[in-house]
């Protein structure tokens, strides 16, 4: 595992960090960032930031939404942006096959044990905050996310279909 990261909440002073990072998304031809709580949909980083920072909150969380951690997985020793994952408290029905968590890693750092460590690291937050549980839900091609939840003690569940896609979901008790 990694030891080198940690996970830390958005800030305006990682700003330009992270609009390199979702630009080497972009850059890589993928549109979706995955935990990002639509970092990859708003225009404008403040705005973002607000939101997220909001959705932290029982008293502040969107309406649509539910009370969420967003963090940004940085690397210590050069205080580079690795990757962003979330944790949703609680599933409403829109999120019961989508699950607790989503995560990304930005494309020049996979498959060097990040993403495990990231998950490895909220497992640890989803504990403080008394969830006895997480889902997570998963393409079926993913092979490499799927070691990652399994790597974190994720066990199938079930499989369900999005927008013509099956994908399964994991449950990882905690």
């Amino acid at each position: 595992m990694k030891n080198d990261i940690v996970l830390v909440r958005p800030t305006l002073g990682l700003k330009e960090k992270a609009l390199d990072y979702r630009k080497e998304h972009f850059q890589h031809g993928e549109e979706i960032i995955y935990g990002s709580e639509l970092f990859d949909k708003t225009e404008s980083y403040e705005e973002w930031l607000s939101s997220v920072t909001l959705n932290t909150n029982p008293k502040t969380v969107n309406e649509n939404w539910v009370v969420t951690d967003t963090f940004f997985a940085l690397r210590k020793s050069d205080d580079k942006i690795i990757g962003i994952i979330d944790l949703r408290h609680t599933l409403n029905e829109f999120l019961k096959d989508l699950g607790n968590c989503g995560y990304s890693v930005r494309p020049s750092e996979r498959k060097k044990g990040y993403a495990t460590e990231m998950l490895y690291q909220l497992l640890q937050v989803a504990k403080e905050a008394e969830m006895k549980e997480l889902h997570i839900s998963v393409e079926k091609e993913n092979a490499a996310s799927i070691k990652v939840i399994q790597k974190n003690g994720g066990v199938y569940e079930r499989s369900f279909s999005f927008e013509n896609e099956v994908a399964d979901i994991y449950k990882i008790k905690l």
